[in-house]
């Protein structure tokens, strides 16, 4: 198991290489062409760039996250088969830069959803969060303003200008589109690129809905065990596997995360691992990744992962903004530096402990 930090790239990172590094026990980092749109080709030349300002640095890439899917391909327009030729292009360019893991998702217009991106701690610290009465009070078609105002101005991942400035097209796209129409697509473009991950030898790793249930009556695919099964075992192949998401699953308290580590086994291709504590129905916020700080148990969720064998890259996830930190909202470096401490504290002492 490799832990690493997620690095938004020159330009777009206030957290440095040079800093990271710096993290003990970190090997590498999750990175991608950001600023790439969906649909974009990715130029060789670029990804070569980017991983030499990390092989300078002394890191290596871990992994690619993300080569977002376009909205033709999750909504089956016209020019999907055109995106996805351009999506096996990319995936190309990643293995000919020797990469051979892309995270990516399939959720619909919002990558990922927040009612406030600097919710305050009663110690001082800042966290994102989610409140359901707060987010079903505001007009879909303002979301992106709204998350941009709490972002101060800072770009957010899965959240283009671009793309969101056609936010209204899009909610159109997915008007008819439900959630076994939004698998079926799915299914079509796993089918289609599938082929080429074997030979690429490229390991797909499905990020899981945040949060896990339909937010604006938009659909939702990947939210708890029964989804993620399904899955795998539609396109059973060794290359069509999950980014285990521990905060992303932990929205949902019904999901029993330790549990589905155990069922997806060697499906598991990428891991994020972080807390979360639940204030009330569909009302979290994100903590410290200490099991004391959150509804999550930390222990048991680095056991199974040790237990099923996981030996892909691991990294701690949205952490608190402390001390001063100006950054991307969930990725300061110091809080993400202290739970990666944690999370490796605990796969040292469940290893050592195996085999006394």
């Amino acid at each position: 198991m490799d832990m690493t930090m997620r690095w938004f790239g020159p330009g777009y990172d206030p957290v440095t290489l040079d800093k990271i590094r710096q993290v003990p026990g970190l090997k590498g980092v999750i990175t991608t062409l950001y600023g790439k749109q969906p649909g974009d080709e990715w130029k060789k030349e670029e990804l070569l760039a980017l991983k030499k300002n990390v092989e300078d640095a002394g890191l290596k890439i871990a992994g690619i996250e993300s080569i977002n899917v376009h909205d033709s391909i999750k909504t089956a327009g016209k020019d999907r088969d055109m995106y996805i030729q351009r999506y096996i292009d990319s995936l190309k360019t990643t293995a000919a830069a020797g990469i051979n893991l892309v995270c990516y998702n399939f959720m619909a217009v919002f990558d990922w959803t927040r009612s406030d991106l600097a919710k305050l701690r009663n110690d001082g610290a800042s966290v994102m969060s989610y409140d359901e009465k707060i987010v079903s009070q505001i007009n879909p078609d303002n979301m992106f303003d709204v998350m941009q105002e709490k972002a101060g101005g800072c770009l957010l991942p899965g959240w283009e200008p671009q793309r969101m400035a056609k936010i209204k097209e899009l909610f159109e796209m997915y008007q008819d589109i439900d959630e076994d129409t939004l698998f079926k697509n799915l299914e079509y473009f796993l089918k289609a690129i599938m082929p080429e991950c074997e030979k690429l030898k490229i390991k797909m790793a499905m990020h899981p809905d945040d949060p896990g249930w339909s937010v604006f009556g938009l659909p939702r695919i990947m939210k708890n065990k029964q989804d993620l099964l399904r899955l795998v075992n539609t396109i059973n192949n060794p290359y069509n596997g999950i980014t285990l998401c521990s905060g992303s699953l932990g929205t949902n308290p019904d999901n029993d995360i330790p549990d589905i580590i155990r069922s997806l086994k060697e499906r598991i291709h990428f891991a994020h691992v972080r807390n979360v504590r639940h204030n009330g129905y569909r009302d979290f916020e994100e903590s410290a990744h200490l099991s004391c700080d959150g509804s999550l148990d930390m222990y048991a969720i680095m056991k199974a992962l040790y237990d099923i064998g996981f030996d892909g890259p691991l990294r701690p996830d949205h952490g608190r903004q402390i001390w001063d930190e100006v950054s991307v909202p969930g990725y300061g470096l110091y809080d993400r530096a202290i739970g990666l401490s944690y999370l490796s504290g605990i796969w040292e002492a469940i290893k050592k402990g195996s085999v006394c």
